[in-house]
């Protein structure tokens, strides 16, 4: 099975790829003309002041949910991998990834905001449906639901829980060892895969609603902890910053790991934890409702700053003040760099674990677990909505009862084996997940924008809109030449009264702010 996995990730996770999604932020930064920048203080107004409704979720319920997908395993866990295989130069290009991979969020969550759908009382939106949509291309826009379904339904969650498990085992020992029909594992997992499984259970059978009520509350909360935590170790360790800069700059150039392990693991492991380009994001921003699809699409880029840029960077400079870390070299077993022992893997949460409980006695392995239960928990949350989603997108083609109760059943079973399964072939299996909606999503939404550009257009239309000091957003779809959507169009007639038209004058609608 391992072999297999690996070699599917040979071919998926090729050079190709990383191009890819280096290139796709590079060219929506350049088309939008770096709207991660230009935008960056009205994010922080859409974030503060956004609505919710009896059908859709706030901007900022919805920046919850994505970001809880974003911050997860790949922040604690992905950081030490990327490092551990990479190098310290690694964390450059993971950097780099998260800067233009901001513009790609952008696009993405704008475009499932222009094509979002009411479906049974709530807002569902994604890649599958602004491809069909936008696109006209059916088919491809099935193959991507049906790669989601299986990568966040069935791969992805067992990385999650395989961290928590790992970490609670490494915090408060294994316990004793017991013989399972699918192997021997540690009471330690067990126990810690059946209470996951229990509380998972309770919250995925409430609906959105309860998973946006939950993570709105839980993601900030864990990562402002989670931050307190690494400042307080830069600032115990504040003379080490400058080396630990030069040390990531220069191996980004002069990788130790060698040039394609630097940008392979930077690349593979940013785009893991920000999901930039991936896919994932657009699920929770068709969610939310707002009176302007560009509205969503700047908080989402921005959940990207939050994601890489502060929690994923308070990780590595965590790891390598330190000098909790090793990295290995091409042969199995060398090392590059070693200062842990060498049974230590990369691929797991031990890196972080060990460097704060080097500068914090005490606190570092147990305060990882806890951590990790809710950084992975509320990933898994989000990975069950976006499969959630996907699934009501086939059934408006093919009605089938009893879908959405078989993928429950399947992601509990999913995340239970991965708590107690080896983490190298759960890392692996996600890899091959987020690898196949990556390419799958890219493709679409680059192939979208030489079409008819409608990410592009409705970010033209926010910045005129400001231009001229409305104090509501409208959107309408038809004036700028955007096709199919009929949620906006709708919305646009119910707020006028009037029928959309592309020759329509500018509307200047005055009302008390509400977003």
């Amino acid at each position: 099975m391992q072999s297999f996995v690996d070699f599917m990730n040979g071919i998926i996770w090729s050079p190709a790829l990383i191009y890819l999604c280096l290139g796709a932020g590079l060219f929506y930064s350049i088309t939008t003309r770096f709207v991660q920048i230009r935008h960056f203080f009205e994010m922080w107004r859409l974030l503060l002041s956004g609505k919710s409704s009896s059908k859709g979720i706030s901007s900022f319920q919805a920046l919850a949910v994505s970001l809880s997908g974003r911050v997860g395993t790949g922040n604690i866990a992905g950081v030490a991998a990327a490092i551990g295989f990479g190098g310290p130069g690694a964390i450059f290009w993971m950097w780099t990834v998260a800067f233009f991979g901001a513009a790609t969020a952008y696009a993405e969550s704008t475009l499932a905001q222009i094509y979002k759908e009411e479906d049974d009382g709530q807002f569902r939106g994604g890649p599958a449906y602004y491809i069909e949509k936008a696109m006209g291309q059916k088919w491809y826009a099935w193959i991507f639901a049906i790669a989601t379904i299986f990568a966040c339904g069935v791969l992805l969650p067992g990385v999650q829980s395989n961290s928590i498990g790992n970490a609670v085992e490494a915090a408060f020992g294994t316990g004793d060892m017991i013989e399972t029909a699918i192997g021997t594992f540690s009471f330690a997992k067990i126990l810690t895969g059946t209470v996951i499984c229990i509380i998972l259970a309770f919250i995925i059978f409430g609906g959105v609603k309860r998973i946006a009520s939950f993570t709105q509350v839980v993601v900030p909360f864990m990562a402002l902890a989670y931050i307190i935590t690494a400042f307080i170790i830069i600032l115990l360790n504040i003379g080490e910053i400058p080396r630990i800069i030069g040390m990531i700059l220069d191996d980004a150039f002069t990788p130790m790991a060698g040039f394609g392990a630097a940008i392979g693991w930077g690349v593979k492991r940013g785009v893991y934890s920000n999901e930039a380009g991936q896919g994932t994001g657009p699920h929770a921003a068709a969610a939310a409702n707002v009176d302007h699809p560009a509205q969503q699409g700047l908080v989402q880029s921005f959940s990207i700053y939050i994601d890489t840029l502060l929690v994923c960077s308070a990780t590595a400079f965590m790891i390598l003040i330190t000098g909790a870390y090793n990295v290995q070299g091409v042969m199995e077993g060398a090392f590059l760099v070693q200062n842990l022992p060498p049974e230590i893997g990369a691929n797991g949460p031990v890196f972080t674990q060990l460097a704060i409980e080097s500068a914090l006695p005490g606190v570092g392995k147990p305060f990882i677990a806890l951590a990790l239960f809710f950084f992975s928990f509320t990933t898994i949350l989000a990975y069950y909505y976006i499969a959630e989603t996907n699934i009501a997108y086939i059934r408006r083609t093919f009605k089938v009862n009893g879908m959405m109760f078989i993928l429950k059943l399947v992601l509990i079973s999913a995340v239970f084996y991965g708590a107690v399964k080896t983490a190298d072939l759960a890392w692996a299996m996600g890899d091959v997940g987020v690898g196949l909606m990556a390419w799958l999503n890219i493709v679409g939404i680059l192939i979208i924008f030489f079409m008819s550009k409608p990410a592009l257009k409705a970010l033209a239309d926010y910045e005129e809109q400001q231009k001229r000091g409305v104090t509501e957003f409208i959107f309408n779809p038809v004036k700028l030449g955007i096709k199919g959507a009929d949620y906006w169009e709708q919305k646009y007639k119910r707020k006028t009264g009037n029928e959309p038209k592309e020759e329509e004058e500018k509307t200047n609608i005055v009302e008390q702010p509400s977003a």
